[in-house]
């Protein structure tokens, strides 16, 4: 069984699409590409597809991961090709490699955000961020499935600065864009997670109108601040 790794996006108004609705288009689109999805044994099979590290509903996102099995060996250009043309145009395809092997979740180590904040300037974000960082704990609060749950989001932050929007909105006199590397655990911390400790720690509203975008994701270089392409080993492995 060939297995293939796809990195896909999710923008405009599909970043409104939940985890649930895009495993639903993203079968349909196997069906409708007639990729030959190999399937679970069992008496009701299902088509060999695992999902890492997805992002949470409202959020767009450059990199969401997923893996699937197939029944025979294809060319993951054509793969890329036809399931990117089945999809709806805001869910797409940016990448198909055949997998080396191991687990692709295991190299989802840490997530960058972009976070657009509008009715708060750049020196009132910083001013915020300069506290946050400063300081080893801040817990925030939660609706899970599990009810109400209290977690420390400052864990979480690798990095984290304001930068000035490039572009202005409509009926907002000021914006700040906030840029930050999250790493993975439990729970996951999110960007609404980021927001909720700035107000916590500085008393601003920070975050009232916020959209969140996922840049990257994949293994955490320590020493060079920076998150690693979790496709790279495949690419290599491949030649």
């Amino acid at each position: 069984m060939q297995r293939l790794r796809i990195r896909y996006a999710k923008r405009g108004r599909l970043r409104f699409t939940s985890h649930r609705d895009f495993s639903r288009a993203f079968e349909r689109a196997i069906f409708r590409a007639r990729i030959p999805m190999a399937y679970s044994s069992g008496f009701n099979p299902h088509p060999r597809i695992s999902y890492a590290g997805a992002s949470p509903t409202g959020a767009a996102s450059e990199a969401e991961y997923l893996e699937i099995g197939l029944a025979e060996v294809v060319d993951p250009g054509a793969v890329r090709e036809a399931l990117d043309e089945a999809l709806p145009t805001g869910l797409d395809l940016l990448d198909v490699v055949v997998s080396s092997g191991g687990a692709l979740a295991d190299r989802l180590e840490a997530s960058v955000w972009e976070i657009t904040v509008t009715g708060v300037d750049p020196a009132t974000a910083q001013a915020a961020v300069d506290r946050l960082l400063a300081i080893e704990e801040v817990l925030v609060e939660r609706m899970t499935k599990k009810g109400l749950r209290t977690f420390d989001a400052r864990a979480a932050i690798l990095a984290l600065d304001a930068r000035e929007c490039a572009t202005t909105y409509a009926g907002e006199d000021s914006c700040a864009i906030l840029r930050v590397v999250l790493r993975h655990g439990t729970p996951s911390v999110r960007p609404d997670d980021v927001l909720a400790a700035l107000r916590e720690i500085s008393g601003t509203p920070i975050g009232s109108a916020a959209l969140a975008q996922r840049l990257a994701q994949g293994p955490w270089d320590s020493e060079g601040g920076t998150v690693g392409d979790p496709l790279q080993p495949d690419r290599d492995a491949a030649g």
